[in-house]
């Protein structure tokens, strides 16, 4: 069944904002879980924009749902997974000008660095995740590192459907689309988890979700600008109907 892992980073931004003790990122998990969330992802970037290890730490300790933690593959992060020990470790690119993840990991390029990485995290227990591009040689190459779970990048399907006039049937919408289904069959041949996510959001989240084995979406910013004018129990209740209505009918492959 397919699953929702709430990112709560964007709590933290409006903390940061006013460098103060609130609101506490905790209390958006709890309510997040008790909105039916399976999981909290936060995103520990090497500034310490919004999440701070803190907060972490704080999380491995309180949040009874899963802990994804997105990270940069620097020796510093991988310690720190190591010690928290979240259920899921998710390696991502991180450039320190960018807003928000800009793009899929480049495996190809650092595939020895990544598989040390990958190591040291399955050597600690940790499920490996790695955030890529929906790219036959990116998928290929996450299976030679050891990774265990891949989510497609779904930024590209997200801008053209924001761009095309929010029609799924668009044939620009179509096109990416079809790039991450291809992408999760090679993922699930391969014997990986396929996972998805990147700027999806209530109008453009069905078509994804109705994937065929997609296992979890990882949505943050939409569930968060949402839980403003609703509060987050009930954003995140309406995100996974959602998700719950489409994978009830799944799409047909190709051919």
């Amino acid at each position: 069944m397919i699953e929702l892992g709430v990112n709560i980073d964007h709590v933290a931004t409006i903390r940061e904002a006013r460098r103060t003790y609130e609101p506490e990122p905790v209390w958006a998990a709890v309510e997040a879980h008790i909105g039916g969330a399976d999981g909290i992802t936060v995103h520990l970037r090497e500034d310490r924009r919004h999440i701070q290890d803190a907060d972490v730490e704080k999380l491995r300790t309180l949040t009874q749902v899963k802990l994804n933690l997105e990270m940069a593959a620097t020796d510093e992060m991988v310690a720190i997974a190591c010690r928290l020990k979240p259920e899921m470790a998710m390696l991502v690119p991180e450039g320190r000008h960018e807003v928000t993840t800009e793009g899929g990991l480049d495996i190809v390029a650092q595939e020895s660095k990544l598989a040390r990485a990958v190591e040291r995290l399955t050597r600690a227990g940790i499920i490996s995740s790695v955030f890529i591009d929906a790219e036959p040689a990116q998928v290929e190459a996450a299976a030679r590192i050891g990774a265990r779970v891949c989510e497609i990048h779904t930024g590209p399907y997200a801008h053209a459907f924001h761009n095309f006039g929010r029609d799924a049937e668009s044939p620009a919408v179509l096109a990416e689309l079809e790039k991450i289904r291809a992408a999760g069959e090679s993922i699930r041949r391969l014997g990986m988890r396929f996972n998805a996510g990147h700027a999806l959001n209530y109008f453009n989240v069905q078509p994804v979700a109705r994937l065929p084995g997609v296992r979890e979406l990882h949505i943050g910013h939409a569930i968060v600008s949402r839980a403003i004018f609703i509060g987050m129990r009930e954003a995140v209740r309406e995100m996974k109907r959602l998700m719950r209505e489409a994978a009830a009918h799944p799409a047909t492959p190709p051919g």
